[in-house]
C-alpha cells in the first residue's frame, strides 16, 4: 500500500462541534496595490533569473575561449618561430645579393681592408706576397700598389696567381704570418652561425609583437 497518501483535513473540530482549525484558503481578490506588488517581485525574480542565466553563459564562452588560446599557443610560437626563419633567411640572402655586388664592383676592396688591418705586421716584413686567382692578377696588381704603399711596406711585392682560389678570394703572406679571405666561405660561416643561434632560440625568443 506504498501508493497511498494520508488525507490532510481541512478543517479541524473540538469536542463541542466548534471549530478548532481551519486551513487558509487561497486568495481570490487583490486590490490593485497587491497585484502591482506581485507584478513587481515576479519581474525582479525574472529579471535575477535572466542576468545568472547571461553570467553563466558568458563564464562558459570565457571558459571556451581560454581553452582555445591555450591550444592556440603552440601552434603561434611555431608560426612565429617559421617566420622568423623565414626572415632571417630572406635578410641572409639579400646580404648575399649585395655583397657578391659589391665585389663585383669593387673587387680590391676585402685585399685593402685586410692591408689596413695588418698594417703593423706588414710595415716591418721584407717582402709580402699575395695570392690570387688567375683572373684577378692584372687587376689588383693595378688596384694594390698604392693600398700596400700606404701601410709603410718598403719590401718586396710579389702577386701571384692560383688556380685554387676561387673569385675575389686572396691570401697574404708576409713571413713571419699570413692572412686568407674566401667570400664563399665566409658566407657559409655566417648562415652556419645563424642556424645555430636560431635553433638555441627555439621558440623561446622574444614575441613578434612587443607587449604579447
Amino acid at each position: 500500500m506504498s501508493g497511498l497518501r494520508k488525507f490532510d483535513f481541512d478543517t479541524e473540530f473540538d469536542a463541542g462541534g466548534g471549530v478548532a482549525y481551519q486551513a487558509p484558503r487561497p486568495k481570490t481578490a487583490f486590490t490593485p496595490e497587491e497585484v502591482e506588488q506581485i507584478r513587481a517581485e515576479a519581474y525582479a525574480q525574472g529579471e535575477r533569473a535572466g542576468l545568472q542565466s547571461v553570467n553563466a553563459a558568458q563564464a562558459r564562452a570565457m571558459a571556451e575561449v581560454a581553452a582555445a588560446c591555450r591550444q592556440a599557443l603552440p601552434t603561434l610560437a611555431q608560426v612565429a618561430h617559421e617566420h622568423r626563419v623565414g626572415s632571417a633567411q630572406l635578410a641572409l640572402a639579400c646580404g648575399r645579393a649585395i655583397a657578391d655586388a659589391a665585389l663585383a664592383r669593387f673587387p680590391e676592396a676585402p685585399l685593402q681592408a685586410a692591408l689596413e688591418s695588418l698594417a703593423r705586421e706588414i710595415e716591418s716584413a721584407p717582402r709580402l706576397v699575395i695570392s690570387v686567382a688567375p683572373a684577378m692578377a692584372e687587376y689588383m696588381q693595378e688596384k694594390v700598389g698604392h693600398a700596400v704603399a700606404a701601410t709603410g711596406f718598403a719590401g718586396a711585392l710579389t702577386i701571384r696567381t692560383d688556380t685554387s682560389i676561387p673569385p675575389y678570394a686572396f691570401t697574404l703572406d708576409f713571413g713571419d704570418g699570413a692572412a686568407a679571405f674566401d667570400p664563399q666561405a665566409a658566407a657559409q660561416r655566417v648562415s652556419e652561425a645563424l642556424e645555430a643561434a636560431l635553433a638555441a632560440e627555439g621558440l623561446h625568443a622574444e614575441p613578434l609583437i612587443p607587449g604579447t
